[in-house]
């Protein structure tokens, strides 16, 4: 084998592990933003109208 395949297969082998690391850091922040949009409508649910300054 010459040395630009055997480069070729070693960057397949860190584009799996890339790869991965991508939708595991994208699935992470995506999952922390839904859980505080959650939380926090749900805790404005419970201030009276007349206090929801932000409206």
């Amino acid at each position: 084998m010459s040395a630009a395949i055997v480069g070729a297969i070693v960057e397949m082998d860190d584009a799996g592990f890339i790869i991965g690391s991508y939708v595991l850091t994208f699935a992470t922040v995506g999952l922390f933003a839904w859980r505080t949009l959650r939380r926090g409508r749900r805790l404005a649910e419970q201030v009276p109208d007349e206090e929801k300054y932000w409206l």
